[in-house]
């Protein structure tokens, strides 16, 4: 079944799970779409299986709070950042709930984290103005970069480069052989006093980035050029919170959610909206993402929601 913009509007919420008594900040489908994972303010993360439709299972993160999920490679295995005691980032066992290794560096809060696409690596950045480089095979940091600014940054998904936005005004591009020696490409944007960029994201087809704020509007980006190619608006969002944007798999749209509880979506290609669908959301929709090999996507406030679409086009 092929993405289409009739297919998009069709979607409606088919569950909802109220697990978490507080906002759930990040989650992340594995590589494989079977299962979804998520971190909350209630220092716990739950595991979805996205077939069943239904929790798995509730791990607690009590200690150190849990933030910025993602899987790694391996199954059942995940690292996040920590929002509580320290800014160490830790690699969890899902199986036996322990920990496998921490990397501890970082001395103000991370708010940026990905993984590569192709092998154990991973990039961190914090508000400590770094962006670290790690592997999941050693706790020593393999790569420090200074972007100087706040950092948010994202692998391609060929996991060769890296993009880092920095102080919400330029982007960045690193080449994964060779970051010691600095950027090879730098964008600069039109810089917004109202709003700071929260996100960075590639499309799947690696042509296209996308940059989201805690402000309304996103801006999608030539990856190559680094020209604005389009900057989507009209989503509420006036209390400056952290909206995720996504793109689709298919890097056709993108979409993202609003403190009202609506989802927007738009044509990449032309800059169309193309749908606003409601999902009943209680508070704002913080976490939005398209599951990589299933038409189904998640959305979620405090509680997450699990929609699907209502026509086979």
């Amino acid at each position: 079944m092929k993405l289409t913009d009739n297919v998009l509007r069709s979607f409606r919420v088919a569950k909802v799970f109220r697990e978490n008594s507080d906002k759930i900040n990040c989650f992340d489908f594995s590589p494989n779409g079977e299962t979804l994972i998520s971190s909350s303010d209630d220092d716990s993360i739950v595991l979805y299986d996205c077939q069943e439709g239904k929790p798995r299972r509730t791990l607690y993160s009590k200690k150190y709070g849990v933030d910025l999920i993602r899987y790694t490679h391996a199954a059942n295995t995940v690292v996040y950042s920590s929002n509580k005691i320290d800014d160490t980032i830790r690699y969890l066992s899902l199986h036996d709930n322990k920990y496998i290794r921490y990397f501890p560096g970082h001395n103000k809060r991370v708010v940026a984290l990905s993984m590569s696409p192709v092998d154990d690596t991973f990039i961190s950045g914090s508000l400590d103005k770094t962006i670290r480089l790690w592997d999941l095979r050693s706790p020593n940091c393999q790569g420090l970069m200074h972007p100087q600014g706040k950092p948010v940054c994202s692998f391609d998904p060929e996991g060769l480069i890296f993009a880092a936005g920095v102080n919400s005004e330029m982007v960045k591009l690193y080449d994964l052989r060779s970051f010691d020696k600095g950027p090879f490409a730098t964008f600069k944007m039109q810089y917004d006093r109202t709003c700071e960029w929260t996100g960075l994201k590639f499309s799947n087809d690696g042509k296209l980035f996308l940059i989201s704020t805690n402000g309304g509007f996103i801006r999608l980006i030539d990856a190559f050029k680094g020209a604005v190619q389009n900057t989507f608006t009209g989503y509420n969002n006036s209390k400056a919170v952290t909206l995720e944007a996504s793109f689709t798999p298919d890097s056709q749209f993108v979409m993202i959610g609003s403190e009202d509880g609506k989802i927007h979506v738009w044509n990449t290609e032309g800059g169309m909206k193309v749908a606003v669908l409601d999902g009943k959301h209680t508070g704002p929709i913080t976490c939005l993402q398209f599951n990589p090999k299933f038409m189904t996507f998640a959305s979620a406030c405090s509680n997450m929601a699990f929609w699907l679409p209502t026509i086979d086009d």
